[in-house]
């Protein structure tokens, strides 16, 4: 869910076969498709997120130098409300789906039939090391499988404590947690997995493609990409400063939702920065460090460079400090397009910011570039708020606001193109991890014969009319 996961998919140095082996036993017995035994799984996820919250934020502080607050908003709060709004409405889900068939199906019974895939992994990220492992979580078990967890090597902290708390709360012989690098993730894939969810970058993302291609194991990658911000002149823009303040700020600005880049209407573009700056500073009023922490060295050193290099006039921050591995939050006006900051996703705490003048110039950038995870618009005009869902692709939008779509249980999360394939979220997610089977049940009697050979012309006409 971001640039990258810090890690390559390189020769495997790991022995997972007898983790697997031992997943495959279980599934095979049907432990894991009883509703009593997938609710009992989610339950164990929310009593894990409520009993283990301190030691959750600890963690999470140790990894990621966030606010407790902050840790519990991004990585305790939507994994809880996701286990809670799945398991109340699981039983649901699982019962088959009656289908109406056509006439020359008939006399006929058919429905959709959910089943678990099996063995399925889920490879988490480290910008929300919790919530990006125990979502999915949320959605394998609730359709039935074991699971393997991979969280992210570049948390260790969040990772060991996922390790031995996870078993302590759900089935241990049925989810297994993994703790390694990319040679684990590159292993678990030899052992062809029945699905793949990875979160991470779009480089690292291609690559757990091909690993899993001579399976053929289905996947389903959350990336990332540049979501781009669109502000009209009829704008609210107290409260848009307000809210694009607030959501690149999350995080340090290390999260695949955050707003990438601004494309403003010229005649308020500078009322908007100013605004934005005013909101930055009240937000880090009590701040002692200016700058942010970034999540390690080479995520640094990227957003250093951006910084070293950007021939845009820097009107807030520009700093960093490498020995704290900090970056000021930073607003840039009009950066060059063909710079790295606008062809690669930021993922930190600078925001480019470019006029234009129209519309029309705005959703022509938008289009021109790869399909970004979120797309922004911020506008009091209902013309264009059609115009804007009609014309830009995205894996979602939200109209005035941000981010706020990833935490609504009835709408699917999911990237297209370079930014993701497959939907999770709320029921989405348990159809992602569940095979539709579908079922057709006929009598014995009737049985025409005019349906089999030899055909005679009356049997042509009936057939012809009937299908």
């Amino acid at each position: 869910m971001g640039v990258d996961q810090g890690t390559d998919l390189t020769e495997s140095r790991s022995d997972v076969a007898p983790i697997v082996a031992d997943l495959r036993r279980v599934f095979a017995t049907g432990r894991t498709r009883p509703a009593a035994w997938r609710i009992a799984q989610l339950e164990g996820i929310e009593r894990l997120l409520v009993e283990r919250e301190d030691d959750i934020v600890q963690a999470l502080a140790e990894d990621l130098g966030r606010s407790s607050l902050e840790n519990w908003f991004i990585d305790v709060a939507p994994a809880g409300a996701e286990a809670s709004y799945v398991r109340k409405r699981l039983r649901r889900w699982m019962r088959r789906s009656l289908r109406g068939l056509p006439v020359n199906q008939q006399p006929a019974l058919g429905w959709v039939q959910y089943e678990p895939l099996g063995v399925v992994l889920i490879v988490g990220a480290w910008n929300a090391p919790v919530t990006l492992a125990l979502k999915p979580l949320v959605a394998a078990v609730a359709a039935g499988n074991c699971v393997v967890l991979k969280p992210s090597e570049l948390t260790p902290a969040t990772s060991r404590l996922l390790a031995r708390i996870v078993p302590e709360y759900l089935d241990p012989e049925a989810v297994a947690v993994v703790e390694g690098d990319g040679t684990v993730t590159q292993d678990l894939l030899a052992q062809g997995m029945d699905h793949c969810l990875f979160t991470g970058g779009t480089e690292i993302g291609r690559k757990v493609m091909a690993a899993a291609a001579p399976h053929l194991t289905p996947v389903t990658l959350e990336l990332g990409g540049k979501s781009p911000v669109i502000v009209t002149a009829d704008a609210d823009l107290e409260v848009t400063a307000r809210r694009i303040a607030w959501a690149k700020l999350l995080n340090s600005g290390q999260v695949c939702l955050a707003p990438d880049y601004l494309l403003v209407e010229r005649s308020v573009r500078d009322e908007l920065v100013a605004r934005i700056v005013e909101a930055v500073g009240r937000f880090r009023a009590e701040e002692s460090s200016p700058g942010v922490r970034i999540i390690n060295e080479r995520q640094f050193d990227r957003l250093a460079g951006y910084l070293a290099t950007t021939r845009a006039t820097v009107v807030l921050g520009g700093g960093f400090d490498r020995e704290g591995l900090t970056v000021e939050p930073t607003v840039l006006l009009d950066p060059e397009v063909d710079e790295p900051m606008m062809t690669e996703e930021i993922f930190g705490p600078i925001l480019p910011v470019l006029a234009v003048d129209s519309l029309d110039a705005a959703f022509a950038f938008v289009t021109s570039r790869p399909k970004p995870l979120a797309a922004y618009l911020f506008t009091r005009s209902a013309d264009a708020r059609r115009r804007f869902v009609a014309e830009i692709s995205a894996g979602g939008m939200v109209v005035n606001h941000l981010v706020y779509h990833y935490s609504a249980q009835v709408l699917p999360f999911g990237g297209v193109g370079a930014s993701g394939t497959g939907r999770y979220n709320g029921k989405w997610g348990f159809e992602t991890f569940s095979n539709r089977k579908a079922v057709l049940v006929k009598p014995f009697k009737p049985d025409p014969r005019f349906v089999y050979p030899p055909y005679t012309d009356r049997a042509v006409a009936i057939l012809r009319r009937l299908f």
